[in-house]
């Protein structure tokens, strides 16, 4: 790699890295304001929401990784002709292609990096974001322990806490009724409390400090009433549903076993074709990364004496309208509807002519800019939207 090479891969890092990052905070964020409002309104801990959140970031990733690749070759073609630096490599014979060397380094590692993450690892996380969804309104992670509010689990046992601190592990104003094992009731009140685990996993301790135990026993019609330092209180835990298991959902399938199921003849016709959707779905949208770096040279060369961001805005409009029409042709091909190749791959196959003559006109027509024309189009466009502008009109009758 010479210098030329490195110079290339400095340009497009920073904004590749930048746009990831910046991409990844605001998705975190948008999600991560209704996962605080959901956890909150099912009791749990906090905790629960960075493990939803990290469980989400393959999603997240899915997405951000091809708009990173296409912001950071876009941005780095758009600083070498701004500086007019593009103009000093192309006179010393350097072509658009040669200079694509280190822009499909970057795609083919990210592209592996995507299929990693969309064929195995997303599936995963998704299993395991469902999972948590399931325990909190299930209360298997003890969200269902309210604070300041009666508890009930099952018939035989109320619990209420006044207080919590330190994401539960300080509770204190501590009330416990119950029914033992001999259907004696048994009331507690304490002034702190802390859960405890045992050996019994369907057990758990809770330990309970300068408080009161009143005990019922049948054989004696005087409560038995005892003041203690410390009691450890063996609570056992209610049976929760099992959740289910991985797989019931396309999104929850890795690439080899929805490869197996689409070509399982002996499975349902709509499993099958959920299956082959979603397989076709995945790959389609990992091969477009091979096309991004076309596609960020037409974008991002800017026309002559032009300062305009407008190839930045379409290579985004572009990405993410490709992303939906693929979302959908995913749902129609689920359906039966069309077969998931042709759904799938005509929307690519367009795509990638679209790109390629973008390219050849850009690099081999000379003269021939195309995104010089756009900025024509967009011009007439805002001038004819800005004449009917209600302000525009009065200005022109006076």
């Amino acid at each position: 790699m010479n210098s030329i090479d490195r110079y290339m891969a400095r340009l497009i890092a920073v904004p590749l890295i930048s746009t990831l990052l910046i991409s990844a905070m605001l998705l975190v964020l948008d999600r991560m304001l209704r996962l605080f409002e959901f956890v909150a309104t099912e009791g749990g801990p906090v905790s629960v929401v960075w493990r939803m959140l990290a469980n989400l970031l393959p999603e997240y990733l899915g997405l951000g990784i091809p708009i990173g690749l296409m912001l950071g070759c876009l941005l780095a073609f758009r600083r070498l002709g701004t500086s007019s630096e593009l103009d000093v490599l192309r006179g010393v014979g350097m072509s658009y292609t040669r200079m694509l060397k280190v822009p499909f380094m970057y795609a083919i590692a990210l592209a592996a990096l995507n299929f990693s993450i969309v064929g195995f690892i997303q599936p995963w996380a998704r299993y395991n974001y469902e999972q948590l969804r399931f325990e909190l309104r299930s209360g298997a992670l003890g969200a269902s322990i309210k604070v300041g509010e009666f508890t009930t689990f099952g018939t035989k046992m109320t619990l209420r806490i006044e207080s919590s601190k330190n994401e539960g592990r300080d509770l204190s104003g501590i009330f416990v009724q119950m029914v033992t094992k001999d259907g004696s009731p048994l009331a507690v009140t304490a002034e702190h409390g802390q859960f405890m685990r045992s050996d019994d996993p369907d057990t758990i301790i809770f330990r309970l400090t300068n408080g009161t135990l009143v005990h019922t026993d049948k054989s004696s019609p005087v409560p038995r009433v005892l003041t203690f330092t410390t009691h450890n209180l063996p609570i056992p835990l209610p049976k929760y549903e099992q959740f289910r298991k991985r797989g019931d959902r396309s999104l929850e399938q890795t690439l080899p076993e929805l490869a197996r199921i689409g070509s399982d003849r002996g499975a349902q016709e709509k499993l099958r074709d959920t299956s082959r959707a979603a397989w076709h779905f995945r790959i389609a949208e990992v091969a477009s990364m091979f096309l991004l770096p076309l596609l960020a040279v037409a974008l991002g060369v800017p026309a002559k004496r032009s300062t305009s961001a407008l190839g930045v805005f379409l290579s985004i409009v572009l990405i993410v309208t490709y992303h939906k029409i693929n979302e959908y042709a995913q749902a129609v091909g689920a359906l039966g509807r069309i077969d998931p190749v042709i759904a799938l791959w005509t929307p690519w196959a367009l795509f990638a002519a679209l790109t390629f003559w973008l390219y050849y006109q850009t690099a081999y027509v000379p003269g021939a800019q195309p995104l010089a024309a756009v900025e024509k189009w967009f011009d007439k466009l805002v001038k004819a939207v800005t004449r009917y502008l209600p302000g525009r009109r009065k200005k022109a009758a006076a």
